[in-house]
């Protein structure tokens, strides 16, 4: 183990996504010397090929899409069109505008070194890159995790897409075959249906969405199919792919029944796998495939090395990383560690209508064996969906049998603001009374929140 004398750093961060990014500039605010180590693109998925990018095009993509319909409301613009070269151009200015892609000197402006490639662990206090060693006092690892390509034989031999590639593309394929209805895969394929891509839906679970309630997957599945054409084909498995002339064959097996289709691209939006491929074993750093093992303190099995985000092996959004590496930086730089609280962190898909949920799901509370009271407004109850012509969409809401709400979901334009509400009020223990009795704005969508809160009151 190097001397504490001989630390090159107080601190160096492998990896300057969300898990990363914020406990470096603490810690670099605080006086420490600290380095960033970035192996691909410095500011990580999020602004570079994840949240910013996809919800560019999703906003550009929903205003065409209303705006194409809005005859029902006296506008002229059914012959309306895009142009996909300028969306593109307007997806790199909205990453451009967040200063978080692509953003080295940032780090550099705060005093932090940076260094680009893979670090790999020599010691519990060193590492290498670039063939150079670096020790550091702490260490914290936020590398992140990439696409897995699902076991498909044949897939490997023909390009396929990923939620990272399909940015390259300078059109939208005609027909485009999607493996996973998760949140990436529902959100790309209204994205791409709204531009007249016949898209087909791949998922192996009995519904799209399977992490969210059942009515949430129901509800999507027939919005996508009825607006927009796309094929939704659950409790399916993908068995092999081939090139066919320009095109690809994809075969799969659904309800014993096989059968083969021909698309124009392939988009794997599966599973993703964390990063702990940097000698994490000379670190005597315990992890599996699954993630890194850490404490209620986000520290490793090496006390001194912490880790947090997707790294970690949970699924979870940006927002969870950030509070992770605010937590770390915290626990490095201070004697009294703290615990990250993950209660009403929302879980969020940005389609149109949007989808948020928080707290536990009704599968959740079943699992539990927890007794419960659920109640759902539905969104045409309320006056907005008659202002806005849109009724699709919900709120359910799920209490304790004292009242006290341990989850909600909300189906709903503007979902991902709404259910900050729903959030507070699973964070602090708030009862369903007190919600309903919460004077909502009139002719808001949060309205149904109040609805559906009043019905368990």
């Amino acid at each position: 183990m190097v001397k504490q004398t001989a630390y090159n750093y107080d601190l160096i961060v492998i990896g300057s996504g969300a898990g990363g990014s914020v406990a470096a500039s603490i810690a670099a605010k605080n006086g420490k010397r600290v380095a960033v180590i970035e192996a691909g693109m410095f500011g990580g998925e999020s602004p570079n090929w994840g949240d910013v990018p996809i919800k560019a095009l999703l906003h550009a993509t929903q205003l065409y899409d209303e705006a194409k319909h809005g005859t029902r409301f006296g506008i002229r613009s059914a012959m309306l069109s895009y142009n996909y070269p300028s969306l593109i151009n307007w997806k790199d200015l909205a990453i451009k505008r967040t200063g978080a892609g692509d953003n080295r000197k940032y780090y550099e402006q705060q005093g932090i070194d940076t260094f680009h490639g893979t670090a790999h662990f020599l010691s519990p206090n060193e590492i290498s890159i670039n063939r150079r060693h670096l020790s550091a006092k702490h260490f914290l690892i936020a590398t992140g995790s990439h696409v897995v390509a699902p076991d498909i034989i044949g897939l490997e031999s023909v390009k396929y897409l990923t939620p990272r590639s399909v940015h390259s593309l300078m059109r939208p394929p005609k027909k485009l075959l999607i493996i996973g209805g998760g949140t990436t895969g529902v959100e790309l394929a209204q994205l791409m249906a709204i531009y007249g891509t016949k898209v087909y839906l791949v998922e192996i679970a009995a519904r799209i969405l399977p992490q969210e309630d059942e009515e949430v997957g129901v509800l999507m599945e027939r919005i996508l199919k009825e607006r927009k054409g796309v094929t939704t084909l659950t409790q399916t498995r993908v068995i092999s792919v081939v090139k066919d002339g320009v095109a690809k064959r994809v075969t799969f097996n659904r309800g014993d029944i096989e059968k083969s289709i021909l698309v124009d691209e392939i988009l794997v939006a599966t599973g993703r796998r964390p990063m702990v491929d940097i000698g994490l074993e000379n670190a005597s750093v315990a992890y599996t495939a699954q993630g890194i093992d850490v404490n209620e303190y986000l520290q490793t099995s090496a006390r001194h090395i912490f880790a947090a985000g997707d790294v970690l092996g949970h699924s979870s959004h940006t927002h969870t990383a950030l509070t992770e590496s605010r937590v770390a930086a915290h626990n490095i730089l201070r004697k009294e560690k703290i615990k990250p609280n993950y209660s009403g962190t929302p879980r969020l898909t940005f389609t149109y209508p949007g989808i948020a949920s928080v707290g536990l799901s009704e599968d959740d509370a079943m699992k539990r064996d927890l007794a419960i009271n659920k109640a759902m407004a539905p969104l045409n109850m309320i006056a907005r969906s008659n202002t806005s012509d849109f009724r699709d969409g919900f709120c359910k809401i799920i209490t304790d049998k004292k009242g006290v709400i341990l989850g909600a979901t909300v189906v709903a334009p503007h979902a991902a603001e709404i259910i900050h509400e729903l959030a507070l009020a699973v964070r602090h223990g708030m009862t369903a009374s007190e919600l309903a009795t919460t004077p909502h704005a009139f002719l808001s969508w949060s309205e149904v929140v109040r609805i559906a809160a009043a019905k368990l009151a």
